[in-house]
C-alpha cells in the first residue's frame, strides 16, 4: 500500500491518540530522547545517500573521460 495513501487515512483524532499511546508508552522525559535520536539517524542517511550520489556522479564522469 502507498505511503501517501495511509497518511491520507490520518486524521487528527488518531494523531492525538498515537502521541497520548506513545506518551504512555514512553514516558515524557524519554520521548526528546527518542527524537533527537531519530533525528540524528536522519541525519546520518541523509548523508550517507549525499556521499553516494557524489561517488556516482564521480564515477559517471570517470567513465566518460576513458
Amino acid at each position: 500500500m502507498n505511503l501517501f495513501v495511509i497518511a491520507g487515512m490520518v486524521g487528527p483524532w488518531q494523531v492525538v491518540i498515537i502521541v497520548f499511546a506513545l506518551v504512555l508508552l514512553f514516558g515524557g522525559k524519554k520521548i526528546p530522547e527518542l527524537m533527537k535520536g531519530l533525528g540524528q539517524g536522519m541525519k546520518e542517511f541523509k548523508k550517507a545517500t549525499d556521499s553516494e550520489e557524489k561517488e556516482k556522479d564521480t564515477d559517471e564522469k570517470e567513465s566518460k573521460n576513458k
